[in-house]
């Protein structure tokens, strides 16, 4: 089986999984992309999944079901997905052709429907497709939801396996690990990671996937409880965060602006 991310736009990825003949898609934000990687492979589309409504992950639908018709569209039920044939809340499941079920987690924060896939049993291992909520280093913008959800979403998602292979849906790792760098400036993981990460853009491949044993070591929104990261924004404020959740919404307003 492979998990090949396509790269779109200026820094999207589209997920494509597939062995030698059957494919599923994730956030098809353009078609072009896909079509030519199917058509390539000699790939039969078998349905896409969307994680949120934004035009970037959803634009490519229409041109897919045009050229693959009945195939199903995942995708949140409390969002507008144009071309969604199969909505989906947190607690439900999918399968795929190989007998493979992803289980659906409600992520809200970067938008209010946002949802996650995750497999515990893959030939890859445990897979999460998370959309704009989890990012490598990073995490997505409240664009709908509050400080509150987007870390309780997040607190959901560090809570799978360690080797869970995490599929973030954007090229964001460079510009995030300076922020975290910034935020954990002794953090010896942070500074390997940005060694491995140059070397891997440098040859203009992707930075992704990443995992959540590695999130847990470089991502300043999962270590917003961590003392190293409360000295830092206690030096920046002027005043010690009072509780987790002060701490991640300070860091979320603070890479806004970085």
């Amino acid at each position: 089986m492979t998990l090949h991310p396509l790269p779109v736009f200026t820094d999207n990825y589209i997920w494509c999984l597939h062995d030698n003949q059957t494919a599923y898609v994730v956030d098809p934000g353009q078609a072009d992309s896909v079509l030519d990687y199917l058509k390539d492979r000699s790939l039969d589309l078998k349905g896409i999944l969307i994680t949120h409504h934004h035009w970037d992950h959803v634009s490519g639908i229409a041109p897919l079901v045009a050229a693959y018709p009945g195939i199903p569209v995942w995708g949140p039920a409390t969002e507008t997905i144009p071309g969604c044939t199969q909505p989906l809340s947190g607690g439900d499941t999918i399968e795929l052709a190989w007998g493979i079920t992803f289980g659906v987690i409600d992520v809200p924060g970067h938008t209010l429907g946002h949802i996650a896939y995750y497999a515990k049993e893959t030939p890859k291992g445990p897979l999460l497709f998370c959309g704009d909520t989890l990012f490598s280093s990073g995490c997505g913008r409240l664009f709908e939801g509050t400080p509150e959800q987007m870390h309780d979403s997040l607190q959901t998602l560090a809570a799978l396996p360690v080797e869970t292979t995490v599929c973030c849906t954007h090229e964001y790792t460079t510009a995030n690990l300076k922020f975290a760098q910034a935020v954990e400036p002794d953090n010896e993981d942070v500074a390997k990671r940005i060694k491995e990460v140059m070397k891997l853009r440098d040859q203009n491949l992707p930075s992704l996937p990443s995992s959540i044993g590695l999130e847990l070591k470089v991502n300043p929104f999962l270590r917003a409880d961590k003392e190293s990261v409360l000295r830092t924004l206690q030096s920046k404020c002027g005043e010690r965060p009072a509780n987790v959740l002060a701490s991640f919404a300070t860091l979320r307003q603070w890479k806004d602006n970085f």
